[in-house]
């Protein structure tokens, strides 16, 4: 199956118009597309699948559970298929089947081990800030940011170690999420420090666990493969970012992977 990847449009900010990719069989949108919600309109009548993972700039201002259900509810009007700690099955043109499971995956804090978190929670203020968001009407703080996020990581690392069934059948299977899975995935411009713990999690273990991870959240491009005993998991990002900051330069809003 060719999947089209896009995420970290920003719409609110951003002049962008999305183009179908010629050939690609369904669109995968790895959050950050538009915080107003606005945006998700050009995706109405898209000419094949769309399959959207949230990123956290949806839940800017909004309590992230009430915020959910309208977004699910926007989604359906538009014909888009949202996917939060959801899964799917859908079938190529070749008559393959490919599992897509979806979730933001928030951070857990836990990048650089239990004995950061503390820091990596401090280094996090800023942005969730930024976010001014809410879950059950306090303040979505880091503390509770990492609350969600391990909501986020049981079903991830469940969903993902189920095996095909007769009656549920698959032959591979791509993760989406908004936040990174890997170190790896840290934005070369800023590396090792606390703050990247707000946009990479730890999750190596489950890597081997899909065949294409999908994230977005950096706002930088990443293409790498990460071998293990079941074969090579590949990782991609194709955020955009923001033109401001140069970091939209050189990108290519109709790549295509194959799955």
């Amino acid at each position: 199956m060719k999947l089209q990847i896009l995420s970290d449009l920003h719409l609110e900010t951003e002049t962008f118009t999305p183009q179908p990719a010629p050939g690609a069989e369904l669109l995968v949108l790895a959050g950050d597309v538009d915080s107003t919600w606005a945006g998700l309109s050009l995706f109405k009548d898209w000419p094949v699948p769309v399959i959207y993972v949230p990123g956290n700039h949806e839940f800017d201002q909004r309590d992230i559970h009430e915020a959910l259900a309208a977004l699910h509810e926007r989604c359906d009007a538009l014909g888009l298929r949202l996917l939060e700690r959801e899964s799917c099955v859908i079938q190529g043109r070749d008559g393959r089947h490919i599992r897509f499971v979806g979730t933001v995956r928030w951070s857990d804090f836990d990048l650089f081990g239990e004995a950061q978190r503390a820091k990596s929670q401090r280094a996090a203020g800023y942005f969730v800030k930024v976010m001014r968001a809410t879950r059950h009407g306090l303040p979505f703080d880091p503390e509770a940011v990492r609350q969600e996020a391990l909501i986020c990581r049981a079903w991830l690392a469940d969903t993902l170690a189920l095996r095909p069934t007769p009656d549920a059948h698959w032959d591979a299977t791509v993760a989406i999420t908004h936040f990174g899975p890997s170190l790896r995935s840290a934005d070369p411009r800023y590396g090792r420090q606390p703050g990247t713990a707000s946009f990479c999690n730890a999750d190596d273990a489950l890597l081997p666990l899909a065949d294409l991870w999908v994230h977005g959240h950096l706002h930088c491009r990443h293409d790498y493969t990460v071998p293990h005993a079941h074969g090579v998991t590949r990782v991609i990002s194709n955020a955009r970012g923001h033109g401001y900051k140069g970091e939209s330069t050189g990108y290519d809003g109709l790549l295509t992977v194959d799955v």
